[in-house]
């Protein structure tokens, strides 16, 4: 088994001390338009990155756990500390509070569990993912949010996600960031390019796809991956880029469906229904599947749907 894997690579744009705004990610997807019926409440999500920066004014009270499994701090597995930054922009992105300060995440009451399998360089052993990936499943994750990969297929880890799926648990990867704009030459990056996990693509703000992105046959969804703003190290803010930023608005947009759809069924949907769930908020954006998959996740699509049905059986009543 190959002993390394990284971050997906991602550009850091800019680094701000203070910021008081909702990303524009955030309200691309429509997230806000959902926090009337939800805010993720009750829902776990496991962020296995490069950990936390658990102090954070904006993420503190979202914590309710962790693990370390690299060899950062001695190996002490409980401090799962971030000296990367990256872990920190992913989990403001998920679960952010809402205040009157700051950013707010998608789901901004959603339960963060900060799982530490990359070092401060961003590397790790597939081991510490293997090892995450199994305590997620201990501490009964929700939703499992994974913004790293690898070339290379490494069976015992596609095994470790392919028991999280059979306990329920929503996978979500990030596609990878070796695109080339070129829907004709894919490019495959693992865990994204397992069958079993939700792979994200980007765009950017403007909808566009990212010539960054991974392009295969195994692309699910897209969401906003450019200039991304949350939150990063020493209670700060960052601008970044990257599939690592698409994935956990997919993970939070994952929270606030999980307490809609459970809710409207009153019972616990399947690691299966809830994807459909999932899909059934989407719009294509006219690029290829292998670019976009379904296309971008927009929480209120349905909501739409059913004001143009409503306004069409209202016409023909009228005709009649």
């Amino acid at each position: 088994m190959d002993p390394k894997i990284r971050l997906i690579p991602f550009k850091v744009i800019k680094q701000v001390e203070k910021v008081n705004e909702v990303p524009k990610g955030v309200e691309m997807i429509q997230a806000p338009k959902i926090w009337d019926q939800t805010k993720g409440e009750g829902i776990m999500v496991a962020v296995l990155d490069t950990g936390c920066d658990t102090t954070h004014p904006d993420l503190k009270e979202r914590i309710v756990g962790g693990r370390n499994f690299t060899d950062d701090d001695d190996g002490n597995p409980e401090v799962y500390k971030d000296y990367n930054g990256h872990g920190t922009h992913v989990a403001g992105t998920i679960a952010a509070v809402q205040s009157n300060t700051g950013v707010v995440g998608v789901a901004p009451e959603a339960d963060l569990l900060i799982i530490k399998v990359l070092d401060r360089n961003g590397s790790g052993e597939y081991k510490w993912i293997i090892n995450g990936i199994n305590y997620a499943i201990e501490q009964k994750a929700n939703i499992i949010s994974m913004s790293l990969g690898g070339p290379k297929d490494i069976p015992e880890l596609h095994e470790a996600i392919q028991k999280a799926v059979n306990h329920n648990i929503l996978v979500v990867c990030a596609a990878g960031n070796s695109g080339d704009g070129d829907e004709s030459t894919p490019e495959y990056d693992y865990p994204g390019a397992y069958n079993e996990v939700i792979s994200v693509g980007s765009i950017d703000l403007e909808r566009r796809s990212s010539d960054f992105s991974n392009c295969n046959n195994e692309i699910d969804l897209v969401a906003p991956g450019e200039e991304i703003l949350s939150t990063y190290l020493n209670g700060t803010y960052a601008t970044l880029s990257g599939t690592s930023m698409s994935a956990p608005h997919v993970s939070g947009a994952l929270a606030l469906i999980t307490v809609l759809a459970n809710t409207s069924f009153e019972r616990n949907l399947t690691e299966v229904e809830l994807y459909a769930q999932l899909i059934k908020r989407t719009v294509p954006l006219g690029n290829s599947p292998k670019l976009e998959g379904n296309g971008l996740v927009y929480l209120t699509v349905m909501d739409h749907l059913t004001e143009l049905f409503d306004q069409q059986f209202i016409a023909k009543l009228l005709v009649s």
